[in-house]
Parts: C-alpha cells; structure tokens; sequence
C-alpha cells in the first residue's frame, strides 16, 4: 500500500514533515515565509532570492541567515552577497547554463543532504509560479530533474497554488483534508501524454490519456463528502510524470 503523503503539511502549524527550504528569485510571501523557515531544517537561497530575503527580514536580518547561497550571481547585488558573506553563510558560484539556478541549487542541497546525513521528507521551494512565463516553466522543468535526482518529494508554493510533480509507475495517495485547500486542483501532463487513473476528485479520470490538444484536467475539485465526514485522500496513477497543482486557502 501507498504511503499518504500531505502536500500542505509544511504550511500546517503542528505538521510533521522534516523541510528543507529553497527561497527562489521572486518576492517572498511574509506569511508562508516564517512558517517555512521555523520548520526548515536546511535553507538555501537561489541567486537574487537573497535580496528578497535581505529586504524582507529589514533590521533583523542576523536572525535570518541562509545555509548557503547559490547561483551565477547575475541577479543578487553586490552589497546583499558581501553582507551574507561576511556573515559566514557558505556563497557557491555555479556557472553551468544549460541548467537553472535552481535545478543546480536542488543539486547542492542534496549533496549536502547526504554529506551531513539530514533527516529530511520534504523539499519546499518558496516562489517560482509568478512573474514571466517562461520562468514559470523553467520551475517544471527543474522539478523533472528533480524527480531523477532524488526520492524526496520537492513541492513548489507559490501565491494561490502549489505545484508537485508525480512520479511514474506509482500508487500516488495524496492528503487533501487538512483545511488549507483552496476549492480547486488539476492534473498537468507537462512533458509528455500520461494515462491516468484517479479518485478522490468530482471529476475522476479511468485509464485516460491526458495530453495537450486531447484532455488537460484543470479546474477540477475535490470529491463531495457529508458535513459530519472527513475528505478521502486523492489517489492518483500514472505512467509518466504529470504536475499535480491545487489551490491553497488564504486565511
């Protein structure tokens, strides 16, 4: 049997899931910010995030010091990277283009995942689905990679939504009763036609092929269930990777 994994756990106040947290180039949600930075056991800080964080965390910025800081450094400025260097967090220059800064930032982090033998579930990735479109698919691209790279889930919240990819070949279960989801999630096929199978959802899928151009499920909700009854994980199974999204409850 499948183990139930929760995508919302980190953002839970008494959530078990051990983080590992990675601050992307974009502007940081204050609350999601502290609730995933209490709970992280690593932090790392991709390129120009390190402004983000720099100017967030303004007059208490000691207190707020990331493992490392990782990128080509085209982004973060000169006196935010001499500041945090200075503070002794660890700076690594990565040049390789042909990867995103933050596929090479998850490559780090792994390393060093298994170079101090950090007990970690999950990797949570803060920003990265606003802004520029392409750079929202350079966010899928590097959770591909990701997939390959490790068995850690690495899940990707951002504004409204949260973005998961789901391995092939795979009995997914995924915990949607937790009360921070939004009323809507979707089904992906980024990368290639998957066949899927689902339940849990109002709109199920049987053995169905999701592809661009045949059959995207967007929009979709969560199964209907009584007052008095708690919300039935979603199972979901496919046999290539396919981006689970779902809408988060903004309290």
């Amino acid at each position: 049997m499948s183990e139930i994994f929760t995508p919302l756990d980190c953002l839970l106040p008494k959530g078990t899931q051990r983080i590992c947290l990675v601050m992307l180039n974009q502007p940081l949600e204050k609350d999601y910010f502290y609730k995933l930075w209490n709970k992280a056991v690593l932090k790392a800080v991709v390129d120009g995030g390190a402004n983000h964080l720099y100017d967030l965390t303004d007059g208490n910025q000691e207190n707020f010091l990331p493992d490392f800081i990782s990128g080509d450094f085209d982004s973060i400025k000169p006196e935010i990277k001499e500041y945090y260097q200075n503070k002794k967090c660890q700076i690594i220059k990565t040049e390789d283009q042909d990867l995103t800064d933050f596929t090479k930032s998850i490559t780090i982090l792994l390393q060093k995942i298994k170079q101090e033998n950090i007990k970690v579930d999950t990797i949570v990735t803060l920003g990265g689905l606003g802004e520029r479109f392409d750079q929202i698919m350079a966010t899928v691209e590097t959770l591909h990679h990701a997939s390959y790279m490790t068995e850690l889930p690495v899940v990707v919240i951002d504004g409204c939504s949260l973005v998961y990819l789901l391995k092939p070949l795979k009995n997914h279960k995924l915990n949607v009763n937790t009360g921070l989801e939004g009323d809507w999630c979707g089904l992906i096929p980024v990368g290639a036609p998957c066949v899927t199978t689902t339940t849990g959802l109002k709109w199920n899928i049987e053995k169905q092929e999701l592809k661009f151009g045949k059959l995207v499920s967007t929009s979709n909700t969560y199964e209907t269930v009584p007052a008095d009854e708690e919300r039935k994980p979603v199972t979901i199974e496919t046999d290539q990777p396919l981006v689970w999204t779902m809408g988060i409850q903004r309290k």
